[in-house]
């Protein structure tokens, strides 16, 4: 968005924060009363979201519309029709503004040709077909035109586009050739290694395209260099993936709590005062489960003398423990394990643990962190479980809950292998584990209560596991190498490359190993540098193998069909079904490729394709990077920050799931929340850190993706609400039509003007439009961002502004009128259903596509719309008319 920037510099907002909540949420929800006269009035005369949304869906364009199909390569404009029909028209509503003598924004109609499929005016008639659909010309002012003369040059431009694009496509075909992005190189070396560990946590991130995806192939290109570098990529990921020689030795960990009592003791009878450092929780203390004593519970990193000895022998977990460990909300325990750990191989941890009430409705929650201190001025701490674990089990019924952590991917303490245990620097590492769970409620969360930690490193459940199996694979021929070289090539070529190969193919990787065996110190390191070359290759790295240049829409071979379809849906490889379909020849029909799309939705590796496509879709890196002001949102934290996070993901998850309707995007009468955005809401009786479904009342003001707090807060400057950043955001994501970029030399507020200075947000705003160069940018923008005025800088409800109320009502280009988010919300609902269901039409086939839409991809994405529009709106549905599209079954 290159305007994005320089709009944003045109208003310098300086508007004045509330520094309180001026009236919650939770208020509101506590009372069965509207929020305020004026609310009470529109909702007793006005229909429901849920009437409008129904309405408006009968007044769908696309319903029952009739596609054209191209019969002729070269068919011809009716310009007849267009001479009797159309041009009567455009004179009497379009000419006085638009044409020979007064030309509004430098635009002529009169001039435009006619003949959209040879002419060079295409994407000028696109913009008339807009300002008409979205009732925006005539302008105010103007005499009104007919709905029935309106929809006759509607239909007309329709007609005449679909055709010109359909004709376009025929001729010029286009190209999604492109390298994987990283998050998919990761993802498909994970699902081809059966490797859990981030693979290209070192490649630089994407860049996005002019749509807002990293999976353009408009972006997607490589270097040499670069070339080289994934080489040196995948041959790591070869060495993780395959082990060496006899299974490593396993150590142990058994640690009884009574252990850490003991070394409490004992080190206070040493007058050691348990260390000069304490860095458990002040309230975290060990419990006798028999004599009710407890001991608090404390760490010192110096001299190791907290730390845990391992073994090489599993020990039994004992039957009658006498301690446990109690860790109230938000608190932690470390738990130093000394300088045995390995390098590599996986770090198992189960603990036993329990929660030590049931009467509260929250669960505490555990999270893991990884961590050394090898001197005060020195201490690294990483989190490294991907969720916090909400322990349910009951008091007296403890569970085992199981962390598998990779050690080759933390952070280590540079000093494990220089210096002595007990000396200085410390080589000590540590666990720790955190009750982060905070009631959303302010009730009491139940304590934590671990019995008994059970650690094993390097734990594999076999031998080799199951990583190295599935490259050097049994065969006959092992003690062959030359035969078995090709054996290993057959079986990995295919699943790297992503279809068949040819003996050729097999032939010169074989040729490969002969050369670089001799230089190798075994069978094992040279065929490693055979098999990082195969990943190296652009027949891995690179998606759809056809020719650019070549003119004409090409048919997709089944395989390039099945990488496609996994790319889009899994962000990965296709899986062996997929592969075994392709080379049978039997993905392309239809019901196969429906019942195939189902499968893959239903699979986990699906919530890769939710997250990032909701992410890129609408631009989430925005919250990533939001900087809010703590003094005047003191609650705002990192739990509230990753739940905003989550919330359009596990929205669009559910949505995607029941195949629900994609208009609840800009309304429902539901929410996806977790405790902690439940509490954010002012939402009651939600509890825990796992998001859920939950029924909201007319009276409530979220439902869709436009309430929700981290879209409002990303588009805040993290002091105050942005209308403008607000107004931009849903124009280019959400309707798919992005503003102009602002003119030249755009005059910005100026705030020293004392009499500039006391006008409020919205009253800045309008004098600045006013200006010229500015109204037409911000006559089309602002409405939509001032409706959102009610949600401040965190996406909190507000009434008003230091005492002021808060005015959320503007008019649209067209003079239609936007009170809040409820005269929003029956806007979109009622006015803009068509072009919102053709926008997220375009956005998920541009993801799906890996390439930006063109003029020519015009008439694929109507028709994708009219039958998504006819079947019910339903997002599942709409994967699927996408997958069986002309659009994605060709390149």
């Amino acid at each position: 968005m290159k305007y994005f920037s320089t709009l944003i510099m045109c208003v310098l907002l300086g508007t004045p924060v509330a520094t309180a909540q001026d009236k919650s949420v939770v208020d509101r929800k506590a009372s069965t009363e509207p929020l305020d006269g004026e609310r009470a009035t529109l909702d007793a005369t006005l229909p429901t979201l849920e009437e409008v949304r129904a309405a408006g869906a009968l007044h769908s364009s696309y319903k029952n519309r009739k596609t054209h199909s191209v019969e002729s390569q070269t068919p011809e404009t009716d310009l007849s029709a267009f001479q009797t029909e159309i041009v009567p028209i455009l004179k009497e509503n379009c000419f006085r503004c638009h044409g020979p003598e007064v030309q509004e924004g430098s635009f002529r109609v009169d001039t435009l040709d006619p003949d959209l499929v040879h002419g060079d005016d295409a994407d000028w008639w696109l913009e008339v077909a807009g300002a008409l659909t979205k009732s925006e010309m005539p302008p105010e002012g103007e005499a009104k035109m007919p709905d029935e003369v309106r929809g006759k040059v509607i239909e007309w431009l329709t007609t005449e586009i679909q055709i010109a694009s359909e004709v376009r496509r025929s001729e010029q075909g286009h190209s999604s050739f492109r390298r994987m992005t990283r998050y998919e190189y990761n993802y498909t070396l994970q699902d081809l290694l059966g490797l859990t560990f981030d693979l290209a946590k070192d490649l630089p991130p994407e860049t996005f395209s002019q749509d807002g995806f990293q999976n353009s192939s408009e972006m997607l290109q490589m270097s040499v260099l670069q070339l080289e570098y994934y080489r040196e990529l995948g041959r790591s990921a070869l060495e993780k993936a395959t082990v060496r020689g006899a299974r490593p030795e396993t150590l142990y960990y058994g640690i009884a709590m009574e252990e850490g009592v003991a070394q409490i003791k004992a080190l206070g009878e040493n007058g050691d005062g348990g260390g000069r450092r304490r860095d458990s929780g002040r309230n975290t203390q060990f419990k006798n489960l028999i004599t009710g004593d407890v001991t608090p519970a404390s760490y010192a990193y110096q001299n190791a003398k907290y730390s845990y000895r391992s073994g090489t022998t599993r020990p039994d977990i004992p039957q009658d423990l006498q301690y446990a460990l109690f860790i109230p909300a938000d608190e932690q325990h470390i738990f130093d394990l000394g300088d045995t750990l390995p390098d590599t191989g996986i770090l198992r941890i189960r603990a036993l643990a329990s929660r030590t009430s049931t009467e509260q409705k929250s669960l505490p929650a555990l999270r893991l962190e990884f961590g050394f201190q090898p001197s005060n001025n020195s201490r690294s701490t990483e989190r490294i479980s991907s969720d916090d674990v909400a322990i349910q089990a009951s008091p007296g019924q403890p569970q085992f809950y199981q962390w598998d952590i990779p050690l080759g991917e933390l952070r280590r303490n540079p000093y494990r292998k220089s210096s002595e245990l007990g000396d200085f620097p410390n080589p000590t590492e540590y666990l720790v584990f955190q009750n982060v769970t905070q009631s959303s409620s302010g009730d009491s969360v139940a304590d934590i209560r671990i019995d008994y930690l059970e650690i094993t490193t390097p734990a594999y459940d076999q031998w080799p596991p199951e990583s190295h199996a599935r490259i050097f694979i049994d065969s006959e021929n092992k003690a062959n190498e030359e035969a078995y070289a090709r054996d290993v090539l057959a079986n990995f070529m295919p699943r790297a490359w992503r279809r068949s190969v040819t003996a050729s193919e097999i032939d010169q990787h074989r040729a490969l190993f002969a050369t670089v065996r001799t230089e190798c110190g075994d069978f094992q390191e040279a065929m490693t540098e055979v098999l990082a070359t195969v990943l190296a290759s652009p027949k891995f790295l690179y998606l759809e193998q056809v020719n650019a240049e070549k003119q004409g829409a090409k048919e997709l071979s089944n395989y390039e069909l099945a990488t496609r379809l996994s790319m889009f849906l899994w962000c990965s490889m296709p899986d062996e079904e997929l592969l075994d379909l392709a080379s049978q020849g039997r993905l392309r029909d239809q019901g196969e490729l429906i019942r195939q799309t189902h499968r893959m939705l239903a699979d986990p590796r699906s919530q890769r394709f939710s997250e990032h496509f909701v992410r890129q879709w609408l631009n989430l890196q925005l919250l990533d990077f939001l900087d809010v002001e703590e003094d005047l949102y003191p609650d705002f934290d990192n739990n509230l920050r990753e739940a905003m996070q989550q919330e359009p993901i596990a929205f669009f998850r559910e949505v995607l799931r029941k195949n629900l309707s994609v208009m609840d995007f800009l309304h429902a009468d539901y929410a996806l929340v977790n405790e902690r955005l439940a509490g954010h809401y002012g939402l009651p009786e939600v509890y825990g850190s796992d998001f859920r479904k939950v029924a909201l009342d007319s009276v409530d003001c979220r439902g869709g993706l436009l309430t929700q707090a981290g879209l409002l807060a990303m588009n805040s400057d993290g002091k105050d609400s942005h209308p403008l950043k607000r107004g931009i955001w849903l124009l280019d994501r959400i309707l798919n039509d992005p503003p102009p970029p602002p003119p030249p030399a755009v005059p910005e507020i100026d705030l020293a003007d004392p009499e500039i200075a006391k006008l409020t947000l919205k009253e800045r705003i309008e004098n600045h439009r006013n200006h010229p160069a500015c109204m037409s940018c911000h006559a089309k923008i602002d409405p939509w961002g001032i409706a959102l005025e009610n949600f401040d800088a965190i996406g909190s409800w507000r009434d008003e502004i230091k005492g002021t109320p808060v005015d959320a009502s503007s008019l649209l280009f067209n003079k239609q009128k936007l009170d809040g988010i409820d005269g929003l919300k029956r806007h979109l609902l009622e006015n803009r259903q068509d072009q919102f269901a053709s926008a997220i039409v375009h956005k998920l086939t541009t993801y799906a596509l890996g390439r930006p839409l063109t003029f020519s991809d015009r008439a694929s994405i109507d028709e994708i719309t009219t039958h998504l529009r006819d079947k019910g709106d339903g997002l599942k549905d709409l994967i699927g008319l996408i997958v069986t599209s002309e659009l994605f079954l060709s390149n």
